[in-house]
């Protein structure tokens, strides 16, 4: 019983925070979804691109379920997998994650929480594991990502949140008054201790 409770729970909570990262997409340049938003290079059409392939391995290849998706070995992954080339498109990387979605919920609704899973790239001892901890990995890795992504967006157009029916309309005076204020406490504090900032 309870392990239903956690599994839907779980599986709840990670297509949630799915929705989220895609939902960071939103109205947004192609150029603003693919350009690189901070000194390594973090986007955010890569972040989706990086997620679909985290579920690709975890409920494929760490389950012995692979996924039909063309995927690099995980000892050669070069990093191509956080960012779009130029011959890919948005709506082909949102594809991708989507059908990835599909593999990953029939991993999850056919194995029980303590299905045996191996994750060869986990260090010793960890490698054996379950599908209970793939998922809270997994779960974790996307709210991580769409954590990440808010960030981002904020910095483009303003929108924060989880979602768009949460979304409330921006006032931009009241941001920048408190912005003003957090700024103003910081420079204080600074002026107490110039020498070392602390």
């Amino acid at each position: 019983m309870i392990d239903e409770f956690a599994k839907g729970n779980l599986h709840g909570r990670l297509r949630r925070d799915r929705e989220a990262l895609l939902w960071k997409l939103d109205g947004l340049s192609d150029y603003d979804g693919r350009r690189p938003l901070t000194v390594t290079g973090t986007n955010l059409l890569g972040l989706v691109k990086h997620m679909a392939t985290v579920e690709a391995r975890y409920f494929g290849e760490v389950f012995n379920r692979p996924s039909r998706e063309p995927l690099c070995r995980w000892q050669d992954s070069d990093g191509s997998d956080q960012w779009a080339t130029e011959d890919e498109t948005r709506d082909q990387i949102i594809a991708f994650y989507r059908r990835t979605w599909k593999h990953s919920d029939a991993t999850i609704d056919e194995l029980p929480l303590d299905a045996p899973g191996h994750v060869p790239w986990w260090p010793e001892p960890y490698p054996n594991t379950n599908l209970f901890a793939a998922m809270t990995h997994v779960l974790a890795e996307t709210t991580r990502h769409a954590g990440h992504a808010d960030i981002l967006c904020e910095g483009l157009d303003g929108r924060t949140g989880l979602r768009a029916e949460n979304e409330k309309q921006i006032d931009e005076e009241a941001r920048a008054a408190h912005r003003a204020k957090i700024e103003q406490a910081a420079r204080y504090v600074s002026s107490l201790h110039p020498a070392t900032g602390r």
